[in-house]
């Protein structure tokens, strides 16, 4: 587990730093966004990562890479945008996003932590392509989810599911280093 916890710290260097650098050039813009735009936004990353998997080629020079990293960071904005509620005035102050953005990727990263340590790390094992369908059921989930008013009868919330998002787009960022996947 430790070296998975290294590795999951590695990439939430590289997230981290695509986020400050976005920061810088766009500042906190996103927080107009209600967190079902968020999750429209995830849910496009996602479509486009199963559709280069399907068709084994894209015709825009990106692989799926950034589009996990995409996937990592918009489903901490909707953390962010949960706790905060989203906001017309969209000013927030860097180091104060940046405490937040934090916050809530080593909080997933200690529910990562806890399961991985249940399921013996299970997902070392899955494919690829299956990480990216669990992604993609974890948003039509929160998509009903948000369609009934954020409520549920039995099931996790909405923050439940992008936390597990979060970690199942950094254990495919994992496995593409490890692999060298563009």
């Amino acid at each position: 587990m430790s070296n998975t916890s290294a590795q999951y710290d590695s990439i939430i260097k590289i997230c981290t730093e695509i986020f400050t650098k976005k920061m810088k050039d766009y500042g906190s813009a996103w927080r107009i966004l209600r967190t079902s735009s968020l999750t429209d936004q995830i849910f496009i990353k996602a479509k486009r990562i199963r559709s280069i998997e399907e068709k084994g080629m894209s015709k825009v020079d990106e692989g799926v890479r950034p589009e996990y990293i995409g996937i990592v960071n918009y489903c901490i904005m909707a953390l962010v945008q949960l706790e905060l509620g989203y906001n017309e005035n969209t000013e927030l102050p860097f180091d104060e996003c940046l405490e937040l953005y934090s916050k809530h990727f080593h909080a997933a990263k200690s529910l990562m932590e806890n399961k991985n340590h249940d399921y013996d790390e299970a997902w070392r094992d899955m494919r690829l392509s299956s990480l990216t369908d669990l992604i993609l059921m974890k948003l039509l989930r929160t998509k009903q989810i948000e369609d009934n008013d954020g409520k549920t009868l039995i099931s996790e919330g909405i923050d439940a599911n992008y936390a597990d998002m979060i970690n199942y787009a950094v254990f495919a960022l994992i496995k593409i280093e490890e692999e060298g996947v563009k």
